[in-house]
């Protein structure tokens, strides 16, 4: 097992350069017509799209074998990809986000969906099949056939002995990750949409992924062995037991920045995944130069490279 442990040190010296960061930066609304349905849309519908989305987002690309086709012209890339094909099938057959069309759909539905030019197409079809048929069977039989019928149930909690928002939707498998990234990401869509306003904002946790434990470890907020950081240069395979301890740490160490920061974890989420993705890249990130790094003083792989490390591996899962 990795040995683990918070730097609570450098939780707070992010913390402070974070939060001014934080303040300059915008919020995603998840409103743009390419990817989400568009403001209006009712309740049901917001809500079903985005359970059917999230619990299929997860390793769409593999080393070696990327995600990518060109849809009306225009070319998108892993989850953009996922969301663009999302909102051609939410505009020219709805009926596929019903309950009823979910309990029955086929590996061949998914494969004509998901695979745009009939070639490029994610990976596990099969997997991917089981866990939509699994959402439509249970939510016609624990939720009435309606997504919408989980908020009302939840009556607005996350936690609820059982019965909040959280709980509820590890009913369908896509959502039974025990670090919760599905079913907070999830939470995130739908508040931002006012399709629900969570009553117990204290129990929200970034959504985590193997993006986030990359910055989580480049940034010093936990400290690990450095056989760790050896696995992970040499694109070792994790075990199951060792990408659930390292992302838990990830989502303890980014709740203590949201509480120091005073920043929900939802807009925090939003902060890390676009600066993930834009400068903290995964390859060949931009610590200086142009666009450089903010955080350069506060990065402990920016002083130190052992820890200026990629992503772990770990790639069998339909949990992120």
């Amino acid at each position: 097992m990795i040995g683990l442990k918070l730097n609570i040190h450098r939780i707070e010296e992010v913390s402070r350069t974070l939060k001014k960061l934080i303040k300059e930066s915008g919020t995603e609304d998840f409103t743009d017509p390419r990817y989400y349905p568009p403001p209006g849309t009712d309740y049901e519908s917001v809500t079903m799209y985005f359970l059917v989305m999230v619990s299929m987002d997860h390793r769409l690309s593999r080393p070696g074998k990327p995600y990518e086709a060109v849809v009306d012209g225009e070319k998108y890339h892993g989850a953009d990809l996922l969301y663009r094909l999302g909102m051609k099938m939410f505009n020219e057959n709805p009926g596929f986000f019903t309950a009823e069309y979910l309990s029955r759909v086929t590996e061949d539905d998914v494969r004509k969906w998901l695979s745009p030019d009939g070639k490029t197409r994610p990976v596990d079809l099969k997997l991917r099949t089981i866990l939509l048929r699994d959402l439509g069977l249970k939510l016609r039989g624990v939720f009435g056939g309606r997504a919408y019928g989980i908020i009302e149930r939840s009556k607005g909690y996350l936690r609820n002995s059982g019965e909040g928002f959280i709980e509820l939707v590890k009913n369908f498998t896509a959502y039974q990750d025990p670090v919760e990234k599905k079913p907070f990401l999830l939470a995130k869509f739908l508040e931002r949409r006012n399709v629900i306003s969570f009553v117990d904002p204290w129990n929200k946790e970034v959504p985590v992924d193997n993006h986030l434990t990359r910055l989580a470890i480049r940034w010093g907020l936990i400290d690990v062995e450095s056989s760790f950081l050896e696995k992970i240069a040499a694109r070792k395979p994790f075990t199951f037991d060792e990408d659930v301890v390292i992302r838990y740490y990830t989502r303890m160490a980014f709740k203590i920045v949201s509480q120091k920061t005073g920043v929900d974890p939802f807009i925090l989420d939003d902060f890390l995944w676009s600066f993930g993705r834009t400068t903290c890249r995964r390859d060949e990130p931009l610590c200086v130069g142009e666009g450089k790094c903010p955080l350069q003083s506060v990065c402990r792989a920016f002083s130190d490279r052992l820890y200026m490390v990629g992503e772990h591996s770990y790639y069998d899962t339909w949990y992120y």
